[in-house]
């Protein structure tokens, strides 16, 4: 007796959004707290606020290195 294949389900979902905390973004950019949250202040970094948490999504970390490797660039 053999058994079915598997069923595989596809879902067009939308892809998952990563989103960092602080701490994370600190230790990828080899920054400290304040100069992170410096860059949110100012809007150089994008994020969001869930009640009190910040959350910076990664592809707004992605966004802010090409932004910055096209000014030293210039």
């Amino acid at each position: 007796m053999t058994s079915p294949p598997p069923t595989i389900l596809h879902t067009e979902a939308a892809p998952v959004l990563d989103l960092l905390t602080v701490p994370q973004v600190t230790a990828r950019l080899q920054l400290g707290r304040s100069a992170i949250y410096d860059l949110l202040r100012s809007g150089q970094l994008a994020s969001i606020t869930l009640g009190r948490a910040r959350r910076i999504p990664t592809h707004a970390l992605t966004d802010f290195i090409h932004t910055r490797l096209e000014q030293e660039a210039a």
